[in-house]
């Protein structure tokens, strides 16, 4: 029995199923709102949100990620340009994602993962480690930041960890 892996997939199945409700609210016409001029507008928080999720397939099948590999193009994110293309990416990424995660076992959760950037690491860990931090509370992190967003909006927020002020259930 993979023990990691099977602790963290109830995880990963609460977690995306409320940040898919969260990325479901932002609307087409709100996708280029910026609450301040050093933020990131809704497009490119909601997209680097669906696009984050794959990170853990790609840790899970490499053991590393340069960014800007020497002598080829650097890595370049994901920009939705609408809600419906926003949403089949996220799915998209969770479907595999989640493959990737309930196939490993204890000792590839093990296996050390480094960030790169133009051939110089950044950051190496576990892949667990990858998996909860640079992954799970990343996407976490970033769907609190879109979460005021809709707040700021008049969107309603969905119930995250318990009740909303906009909707009194989880």
């Amino acid at each position: 029995m993979n023990m990691i892996s099977s602790s963290l997939l109830p995880e990963f199945d609460q977690e995306l199923k409320t940040t898919r409700r969260v990325l479901e609210r932002i609307p087409d016409d709100k996708l280029d709102y910026k609450p301040h001029a050093r933020s990131m507008s809704a497009r490119e928080l909601s997209s680097h949100i669906a696009e984050m999720i794959s990170w853990l397939t790609v840790t899970m099948n490499t053991t590393s990620l340069d960014l800007a590999p020497p002598g080829q193009e650097p890595w370049k994110p994901f920009s939705a340009a609408s809600n419906a293309q926003l949403l089949q990416k996220f799915d998209d990424n969770v479907t595999a994602a989640r493959a990737a995660l309930a196939a490993s076992s204890d000792a590839d959760m093990m296996v050390s993962w480094s960030l790169m950037r133009a051939g110089a690491t950044l950051m190496t860990m576990p892949r667990v480690a990858c998996v909860r931090g640079f992954v799970f509370n990343h996407i976490i992190h970033h769907r609190g930041q879109l979460s005021v967003y809709l707040r700021l909006n008049d969107i309603p927020v969905p119930s995250i960890y318990g009740p909303s002020a906009d909707e009194g259930k989880m």
